[in-house]
């Protein structure tokens, strides 16, 4: 099906593509090239079939997340870019995701006017979303990683849904298999003395993400 702008999916990309440019123009420091042709090729990495829950609307999610907690980065536009390419190379199969993500922000970028040492950033920040686990004071990194944890301090239902695409993504592992690594996954974060670093992000959604784990561990392993 052709995503026309009247099509729901089509409009949530034109506002995506309109978000990115307004990115771009704020940290590059050169006008050449047109930023649309990313935005299409990051667009076209989110929407791969393979995806179930990175897609583009967890882009979105993020996205509209940083908006929440913007006053606590440092640079704000540049976690925005890192947000963009966080997943933007994910196959389920495989283990290097976010270090090939940062490769490709660390190609794209200067080709669009962005500075090496913003470059730079956008890649260690990319790269931090494999841990989640920022030093204290970064609070870029803090921010980023608050943005894409908050799906964990959803409501039951919106929990229920993430977890059942994460299943979704991880089809070609048997069931047994898959329990005893997304358990061994769920003790780790809730064996963490704090889910999310930033003030806010704490207070939001903290005790709601260790309720829904704790849900699903013991769904898991009943």
């Amino acid at each position: 099906m052709a995503l026309t702008p009247e099509h729901p999916s089509g409009l949530r990309h034109e506002g995506l593509r309109a978000r990115w440019r307004q990115t771009v123009r704020q940290v590059r420091t050169v006008g050449e090239p047109d930023p649309g042709p990313y935005a299409d090729d990051l667009l076209a990495r989110w929407s791969e079939p393979q995806r179930r829950y990175h897609t583009v609307d967890h882009l979105a999610a993020v996205l509209g997340h940083l908006d929440t907690l913007a006053a606590h980065a440092d640079d704000i536009e540049t976690v925005r870019l890192a947000a963009w390419f966080h997943d933007a190379v994910y196959r389920p199969d495989r283990s290097e995701n976010e270090e090939r993500s940062a490769h490709l922000c660390e190609r794209a970028l200067p080709e669009l006017g962005v500075d090496a040492a913003r470059t730079a950033e956008v890649a260690r920040l990319v790269r931090l979303t494999v841990s989640h686990d920022p030093d204290a004071g970064d609070r870029d990194g803090e921010t980023l990683c608050d943005a894409d944890l908050a799906v964990l301090g959803g409501t039951p239902q919106e929990y229920a849904a993430y977890a059942a695409a994460v299943r979704e993504e991880y089809g070609f592992v048997p069931d047994d298999a898959f329990r005893a690594g997304r358990a061994d996954v769920l003790r780790h974060l809730l064996g963490l003395p704090r889910l999310f670093r930033t003030p806010l992000g704490h207070d939001r959604w903290e005790l709601l993400a260790r309720r829904n784990l704790a849900t699903e561990l013991e769904l898991l392993t009943a």
